[in-house]
């Protein structure tokens, strides 16, 4: 059985584990505004840090918990506020303080519709 589940992590350590995932979709998260365009990330910097939904079976969300380049977000239907470190990497994308993942879901599904959660 697959499930999903958000994490922030680098584009690099995804690509590393990316095999073992039923599906992804990620976003390059913006943490250097203002800096000249050579600095800012990009989906070819394997250290420009994503916001990444995952669907994958049990063992590989497991896995990623335990590995520490992966930052696991509580589930979208918890009433959990997101850390401080995922609040401030995403917060130019109107993510504010106190939010929940279901909130930094909303926010980022303008960007990219399938990060959005859902319930089938």
């Amino acid at each position: 059985m697959t499930g999903r589940a958000y994490y922030l992590t680098t584009l690099g350590d995804w690509q590393r584990h990316a095999a073992r995932f039923s599906n992804s979709h990620f976003i390059v998260l913006d943490s250097t505004k203002g800096a000249p365009p050579s600095e800012q990330p990009s989906a070819t910097n394997a250290g420009a840090k994503i916001l990444v939904l995952i669907e994958a079976d049990e063992g590989v969300h497991l896995s990623l918990d335990d590995d520490p380049v992966f930052e696991p977000l509580p589930h979208p239907l918890a009433q959990k506020p997101i850390s401080p470190a995922a609040q401030a990497a995403l917060e130019h994308h109107g993510v504010p303080t106190g939010a929940t993942t279901f909130d930094a879901s909303e926010a980022v599904r303008r960007i990219h519709p399938l990060l959005r959660h859902r319930v089938f």
